[in-house]
């Protein structure tokens, strides 16, 4: 029985992937609908990155330093509670 439901499900595919006119999704149809009354505004293909990346992204070094001085800060820490436990 699962061969046949097999065989049914691979037609359907080749039958759907060969057909002419391919129907939009809904959400295709959605937006045609809206943006014929009200036409999106132009708008560019990317943001600019120059206007990202200078608020958000840090450089490596920064980023480094502040692992480095949370390790070296846990670190100091765990030996200072361990030096105060064996007293």
């Amino acid at each position: 029985m699962s061969e046949r439901d097999d065989g049914e499900r691979e037609f359907d595919i080749k039958w759907a992937d060969a057909a002419e006119h391919k129907e939009p999704s809904a959400r295709a149809r959605m937006l045609a609908a809206r943006w014929k009354e009200n036409p999106p505004d132009p708008a560019p293909f990317r943001a600019d990155p120059d206007h990202v990346a200078r608020r958000q992204r840090r450089s490596g070094w920064k980023s480094a330093a502040l692992v480095f001085g949370c390790v070296a800060a846990l670190i100091v820490l765990l030996g200072y509670v361990n030096f105060r436990a064996s007293y």
